[in-house]
Formats: structure tokens, C-alpha cells, sequence
């Protein structure tokens, strides 16, 4: 293109300058022979296409602004394409018992059907006919076996999102959008600094594993979220509330081959410094969690695998970013809290022989937990995750005991380091949804 633009002008300007010259080509007289008017006229020609050369070759080693006139200038500049605000895509596999209610609940909280897409990664169930039942065919994808990441990475180029949206959210099958969830969401992608937006993730009523979660996630987005985001550290850009700027994501490698890509990808964009992590708390969004404590366990190896490849990848806590000190904390707390149970009320006790301090550090831990669980069941007035209270410190504890195994596992038996996730890990975990929790979620 631009070389075409180079030579419009000097071909302009060879013209008028072969026009002004037209005076002095002598013109044969009468009873000149054809053969010497045909010298002529290629003598002329030669002429007319050295000085064309000329002027092509030295309109190159001149500055383009100098040349170009204001009326070819106003022809030259590129179309403005309009681009859509917001393009919905969920990724799923064998997801038929709750997508057209995911699809559904985006459409209820403003979200326009015709900017709902799906990526079917190769279901073997119905999940792909209910999707172009209810999107129609133009909109839906089916690959072959790919895993989230995999499938998220050929739908953008599929359906042409960089080209066609402004953002980009990425979502999962059995997400349940709140009320007014999109329309938040929109409102809040203002800025030119962010190039990212996360909303806030709630677990959908359920049994006392949904409990458990819906205290930690209070507690951890009203509180440690808003911290993060006032700092630029958000730490994690959760799969289902997520939505990118479509103009970053040539920069984005989605096939990394990690365990938790999304933990990856929030770290690619800090490492690059592509731009800041917009928060939306009021854009609430409802997910299923594990039934069972097997599922739950497998659910927080997947996450804690993930945080420590994303950790060794990109080298936390070797740099200045704000990313190595939100990090960096997070695993202080951890530690700072093994080191205190595990080493130093135990040899305090031994030393001083007062036994009594490990049942008073217990209550004083128990009494800052039960308030963080009452401020959490007011806030997110879900008084029900009281519940939580009994076996709150179980299932912390296994969580912490992933945690530490997954350490050993990636930081220093360096294992799942090649590791190419194909697989669809929340395969065989779906239930339906019942109509209290579809009603708490819709308000």
C-alpha cells in the first residue's frame, strides 16, 4: 500500500513535467520518410520513460508527506470499522445439562444473543445441538479435542473476535450470570489503561463444599480483591469472569501447555506489561462446585499444580512487578502460618511446658474466622454459609496440604512441567441446577 502511495505522485508529477517538455519535441515536417517519424516516436518514448524512472527513483528518498497532496492524502486514510462492545464465548465439552441455562441467564442479564458464541470441544452429548438450537449455526464451533485453552485459542481466530469486538469474554458451560451481570460489565469497561476486566466469582447454593467456597470467595473478592486492584495485583483472572481487550491477544499464548492456563495468562500480561486489571465486584457471576471431597480435592490439585508451574515459568519473585509482591505475600501467609503451628507453638509449649497456649491460639483463630464468616454472610447475604463454620478448618487444612504437595511435586521433583492439558476437567462433575439457586442467582 504503501508503495503505491509513493507512486501516484510521481507519476502526477511525470506527466505534467512530459506536458511542460511537449514544446521542444520537434515535430517531423512535411515529406519527413515513416521511417524516420517511427525513430522519432521511439526516441520520445525512451525519453518519456527515462524521465519517468527518474522521477519514481528519486520520489522514494523523499519524506511521503512532501509529496502527497492534501486530496490524496484524505483518500489514503484507512476506513474506520466499528467494533462491538463485548462478544460473549463459552467454552465447553458434554455440557448439556446446563448450557441453555447459561446461555439463557446471559441473555436475562443483558448480554445480546446475537454476540453469544460457543466452542464445543468434540462433546459426545447433546451440547452441541442445544447450542445451535439456541444461537443458531453461524455461531457455534466444534474442534477436535483440544482442552479449554486449546478451544479458546481457535474460536478467537474462528469467529474473528480481534477484528470484530472490542472485548472478549470468555466463559465456561455451567456459568450462571447474575442480574444485570453484562450490563455492569459494560459500564465498567472504561479506561484506555485496562486491558483486562474480571467480575466477582460466587459458588451457586449447594451442599457444604459450595458453603465452604462461597465463605472463601466472600471473604477473599470483597476484601483481598478490591486490595489487589487498587494496587494493580490482581493475582488470578478467574475463567469464567474474565474478558480481554481483543487488541492484546496477538500478544497472548493460550497453548502454553500448562495445567491452569488462566493463572499463566495473567501472568503473561503483567510480565509484558500490556496494561492494568479493571475490577467489576458489582458483575456477579455463579459457578458449580465439586460434590464430593474427592472432586474437591482433585479441583485444588488442578489449581495448586497450576499456581506453582506459573511460579517457576515466569520466575515470580525474581522481579519488582507488582504481580512478585501480591504473590510473594500470598506464599508468606502460608508459610508464616506453617511455621507458626507447625514449629513454633509446638516448641514454645515444650520449652515453657504451658500446654494451654495451643487451645487459646485455637479460639483466638476460631473467633477472627467466625467473624470473617458473619461479615461474609451479611455482605454477600447468604446467611447459610454459617454452616461452613464447623468444617471450615478441615477443609482448610486440606487445602494446605495440596498446597505443600504441590510444591514438592513442581518446584522440587519438577514434575508436570511438559504437561499438555487435553483433557476437560470439569468432565462427569455437572448436575442440574435447581430452581432455588437459579432464583438466588436471577435476584
Amino acid at each position: 500500500m504503501a508503495r503505491r502511495d509513493e507512486d501516484k505522485p510521481s507519476v502526477a508529477r511525470t506527466r505534467t513535467t512530459v506536458l511542460e517538455n511537449a514544446h521542444k519535441v520537434s515535430v517531423p515536417k512535411r515529406g519527413v520518410t515513416k521511417r524516420r517519424a517511427a525513430s522519432t516516436s521511439s526516441r520520445a518514448k525512451t525519453k518519456i520513460t527515462s524521465s519517468r524512472q527518474v522521477q519514481l527513483t528519486s520520489s522514494r528518498t523523499l519524506p511521503k508527506r512532501k509529496l502527497l497532496p492534501r486530496s490524496l492524502m484524505a483518500k489514503t486514510k484507512p476506513a474506520r470499522i466499528h467494533k462491538h462492545k463485548l462478544a460473549l464465548l463459552i467454552a465447553c465439552h458434554n455440557e448439556e445439562m446446563v448450557l441453555e441455562t447459561t446461555i439463557k441467564s446471559a441473555v436475562a442479564s443483558g448480554q445480546k444473543i446475537e454476540d453469544i458464541f460457543v466452542v464445543d470441544d468434540n462433546s459426545s452429548d447433546k451440547t452441541r445441538e442445544i447450542a445451535v438450537r439456541v444461537l443458531g449455526v453461524l455461531n457455534v464451533l466444534t474442534v477436535p479435542r483440544s482442552g479449554k485453552a486449546g478451544a479458546v485459542y481457535q474460536a478467537i481466530k474462528v469467529f474473528g473476535f480481534e477484528e470484530r469486538y472490542q472485548w472478549v469474554h470468555i466463559s465456561d458451560g455451567d456459568s450462571i450470570f447474575g442480574e444485570d451481570y453484562f450490563r455492569n460489565y459494560r459500564r465498567g469497561l472504561t479506561g484506555k489503561e485496562y486491558v483486562v476486566a474480571v467480575g466477582f466469582i460466587q459458588s451457586l447454593r449447594g451442599n457444604w463444599i459450595a458453603n465452604y467456597r462461597s465463605l472463601s470467595y466472600t471473604y477473599s473478592q470483597h476484601v483481598m480483591r478490591r486490595f489487589q486492584s487498587w494496587f494493580n495485583m490482581i493475582s488470578v483472572l478467574p475463567g469464567p469472569i474474565t474478558s480481554f481487550r481483543t487488541d492484546i491477544i496477538q500478544y497472548l499464548d493460550f497453548r502454553t501447555g500448562v495445567i491452569a492456563e488462566d493463572f499463566d495468562v495473567t501472568l503473561q500480561i503483567y510480565r509484558m506489561g500490556l496494561g492494568k486489571v479493571r475490577y467489576i465486584p458489582d458483575a456477579i457471576c455463579y459457578t458449580q462446585d465439586p460434590q464430593n471431597l474427592r472432586d474437591f480435592c482433585k479441583q485444588t490439585f488442578r489449581w495448586q499444580r497450576g499456581f506453582w508451574q506459573g511460579v517457576t515459568r515466569h520466575r515470580i519473585g525474581t522481579k519488582l512487578q507488582s504481580i512478585d509482591i501480591s504473590i510473594g505475600y500470598q506464599v508468606f501467609q502460608m508459610v508464616l502460618w506453617l511455621f507458626e503451628f507447625g514449629f513454633l507453638v509446638p516448641y514454645t509449649m515444650f520449652e515453657t511446658g504451658k500446654w494451654i497456649i495451643l487451645p487459646i491460639l485455637m479460639v483466638l483463630d476460631f473467633t477472627v474466622v467466625s467473624i470473617l464468616t458473619i461479615f461474609s454472610a451479611i455482605v454477600a447475604k447468604r446467611y447459610w454459609v454459617l454452616a461452613a463454620l464447623p468444617y471450615y478448618y478441615f477443609l482448610r487444612y486440606v487445602e494446605l496440604g495440596i498446597f505443600l504437595w504441590a510444591f514438592v511435586e513442581i518446584v522440587i521433583l519438577r514434575r508436570y512441567h511438559s504437561t499438555l492439558q487435553k483433557g476437560w476437567v470439569t468432565e462427569g462433575r455437572r448436575y442440574a441446577i435447581d430452581k432455588a439457586a437459579l432464583r438466588e442467582a436471577h435476584g
